[in-house]
């Protein structure tokens, strides 16, 4: 043990681990007069600073004729019981808070509280946490359980995330939420549900390129869109390239991780007629990183290429539904498949 020669009864009991330990405060209870060993929290977790305060504050106690271990545990208890006494809302906000750093899209965090309080609050706002039953949530979310299947879905999820973080902040003694799905109907299943992007018919995909991208002068609408149909990439992953992801020797593109909906590294080769298309790119020295940028400087807007479709009037397979860029996905998948 290593006493801290600052604070009386302070000292730091060495861990398995060098470099790590415990802190310690040795003191006789006021109360008891029984000796008594406080724990202070781990080194180097809790600082030297830190620590000193903390003792500091406990021999202060002591000297007032109270326990700081007994304080501590009396404090503890109330906090638990004001815990107990949260709203579902209440306990919402503060998971919320919690948790919120930890995501990196600010569209999901946005949308994490808003959901909640459009459709779960005015049910369940005001209840408390500790009193909540899978009923409770499936009545909230039964209004639009089969109506709008994904949002409840997400609602769901949303839910369980706030009654586990009560469970961990021991305010309740489990999270109801899982068994909701048996008290409500059956959904459709989500391949039935989704509503697919119009895409062009794989065979007439040649007579676009020549009769429109390759026809009249060159827009960097029809460049990008091009690029596009050859890598059978997303728009967001075209019109934010950049040079340092493109290796012209190799015919390689590599999109990193942070760039990919997958949220995995995606390498794609490129054809002779994409590697032209980037060569051509590079002879205009129109931005040192971004490889198709628009006239500002920056990233293309997301409605530059859906608008050109727009424009020309380009139609998909579905009757009375124009092409949309992000549906060239599926032409590819359709061509190769077929």
């Amino acid at each position: 043990n290593i006493p801290d020669g600052t604070v009386a009864g302070l000292r730091l009991i060495p861990g398995k681990v060098k470099g790590h330990g415990k802190w310690s405060l040795l003191f006789t209870s006021p109360e008891t007069h029984k000796r008594r060993d406080m724990g202070l929290g781990v080194y180097p977790s809790v600082s030297i600073t830190e620590v000193r305060k903390a003792a500091s504050a406990a021999r202060e106690l002591i000297r007032n004729g109270t326990d700081p271990i007994k304080a501590r545990n009396t404090a503890k208890a109330a906090r638990k019981v004001d815990a107990q006494d949260l709203t579902f809302e209440q306990a919402a906000y503060n998971a919320y808070q919690s948790l919120k750093l930890g995501w990196t899209n600010a569209r999901h965090r946005a949308e994490w509280l808003n959901s909640l309080k459009r459709f779960v609050f005015p049910k369940l706002g005001r209840r408390e946490v500790k009193g909540l039953k899978a009923r409770d949530f499936a009545d909230a979310l039964s209004i639009i359980w089969i109506d709008k299947p994904d949002t409840a879905s997400r609602l769901k999820q949303r839910c369980s995330v706030v009654m586990d973080w009560c469970v961990a902040q021991e305010m309740c003694n489990g999270n109801p939420v899982g068994v909701v799905g048996k008290l409500l109907p059956k959904q459709q299943s989500k391949r039935d549900r989704v509503v697919h992007q119009p895409s062009m018919a794989w065979t007439e995909v040649p007579a676009f390129i020549d009769e429109v991208l390759h026809n009249g002068q060159t827009s960097l609408s029809k460049l990008m869109l091009e690029f596009l149909i050859l890598t059978a990439a997303r728009s967001g992953e075209v019109r934010g390239m950049t040079w340092d992801e493109v290796d012209l020797t190799k015919s390689i593109w590599t999109i990193p991780s942070n760039r990919m909906k997958t949220k995995v590294q995606h390498r794609v080769p490129l054809s002779v007629r994409a590697v032209e298309i980037l060569i051509a790119q590079e002879s205009k020295a129109a931005h040192p990183t971004l490889v198709f940028p628009s006239v500002g400087g920056k990233v293309s807007s997301d409605m530059i290429l859906t608008k050109f479709l727009r424009d020309h009037g380009i139609t998909s397979s579905e009757p009375r539904r124009l092409a949309t860029a992000h549906g060239f996905r599926s032409s590819f998948r359709n061509w190769a498949s077929e």
